[in-house]
């Protein structure tokens, strides 16, 4: 996938997720995408290519940045808890999904319970069932 396909599977994955909210705190170079006023997504182009910026578990995010060398530490974030992802031919479609899902449950699940969109566990469930469905089609 190259740049502007990645940031543009990102940001439609965004937009389907519950409570989810496009916002442009840093000005009109920045797309932040939140949940209940928390970031979970940002989009850009400011460092002369598309990218997509993630949250993801300190674990998995050296996982993934090993794996795959589309994914690098957070552009202007934690390097620990944020990922970025830049275009590149080892990526498809269904991680990028995935690791915006993650993402945004990471939020979710940091949010006192009264303010949650969604019950992580279950969405993540529901979210694994439907893929996993979807790729056996």
């Amino acid at each position: 996938m190259d740049g502007d396909a990645v940031v543009r599977r990102a940001v439609a994955r965004a937009q389907e997720l519950p409570s989810s909210q496009l916002d442009n705190p840093f000005g009109a170079d920045w797309d932040v995408h939140k949940v209940r006023g928390k970031v979970f997504l940002l989009t850009t182009a400011v460092t002369g290519e598309p990218i997509a910026t993630l949250k993801a578990r300190p674990e998995d995010s050296v996982a993934l940045r090993r794996a795959f060398a589309s994914i690098t530490p957070g552009y202007h974030m934690n390097k620990r808890h944020w990922i970025t992802l830049r275009g590149g031919e080892d990526l498809d479609p269904e991680l990028v999904d995935d690791l915006v899902t993650e993402s945004y449950l990471l939020v979710v699940e940091k949010l006192p319970r009264h303010e949650r969109p969604v019950d992580p566990r279950e969405f993540a469930r529901i979210v694994a069932d439907r893929l996993a469905a979807e790729r056996e089609a």
